[in-house]
């Protein structure tokens, strides 16, 4: 009895911390969005929201760093998908100003919605238009000096922190523009917060491993399949240390 009380207590102030603290940092989304000059702004909000949230909260986080990004280049982060903290997992563990692609449905949450369709690209993965739209934002992006941060995946995978396999839209990209690839993987998020409609939070180390570049230059669209490949590997190869009796 006591465990459960305890369980709801956490869970209703971690999600009053989560909501409480976008709902004041949500007038500067809203400003910050105006200008395209602004949104990098809008983007540092994301990271003092998911800061002040974590430490609150009193998650632990543990960012390890394999390979220390550079603000000043473009990359393209591929990240596993697991959790919905996987989006401020990275907005605190990755440096500078980089622009995230996310699933269309987003829009549907209140405020965050509006804030993130407004800050970032979001994709519907069902509809061609959408998906070229997206592309093509997304080689604008690269085209201004700043990183992508994709989840290959396109969803969460019932089955985390398996993986399930991967689109080919981040690595068009990265070849396309000729910039690397960092596979990102996040470990633990799918027990902290797993998407099995309870939502209910856990106390577990929060770990992100910023794993080596995966080098694109000379590559062409020939290479696609095996750029794939390599990134998947990296984030396999990254998670089963930490679970090498789930991971295949």
């Amino acid at each position: 009895m006591f465990k459960k009380i305890t369980i709801q207590i956490f869970r209703f102030w971690v999600y009053t911390c989560f909501l409480l603290f976008f709902l004041l940092l949500f007038p500067l989304f809203v400003l910050f969005i105006q200008r395209e000059s602004w949104k990098k702004y809008g983007h540092m909000m994301n990271k003092v929201w998911a800061h002040v949230v974590f430490w609150t909260c009193g998650l632990r986080t543990d960012v390890r760093y394999k390979f220390k990004p550079n603000p000043k280049e473009a990359y393209v982060y591929c990240v596993n998908h697991s959790s919905y903290l996987d989006i401020p997992s990275l907005c605190y563990s990755l440096p500078g100003y980089f622009v995230l692609i996310g699933k269309s449905s987003l829009a549907k949450v209140p405020l965050f919605g509006y804030m993130f369709t407004n800050l970032y690209i979001s994709v519907d993965r069902k509809s061609p238009k959408s998906r070229s739209d997206a592309m093509k934002k997304s080689m604008e992006t690269i085209d201004k000096g700043l990183s992508l941060a994709v989840f290959p995946e396109g969803t969460i995978p019932r089955d985390a922190p398996q993986m399930a396999a991967f689109k080919d839209g981040a690595f068009r990209t990265a070849i396309e523009k000729q910039v690397p690839v960092v596979p990102v993987a996040i470990i633990n998020n799918w027990k902290i917060l797993p998407d099995d409609g309870q939502f209910i939070p856990r106390l577990y180390p929060m770990i992100t491993v910023v794993c080596e570049p995966i080098i694109t230059k000379g590559m062409t669209m020939n290479d696609l399949k095996l750029l794939q490949q390599k990134t998947y590997d990296a984030l396999r190869d990254e998670i089963k240390q930490f679970y090498p009796q789930l991971i295949r």
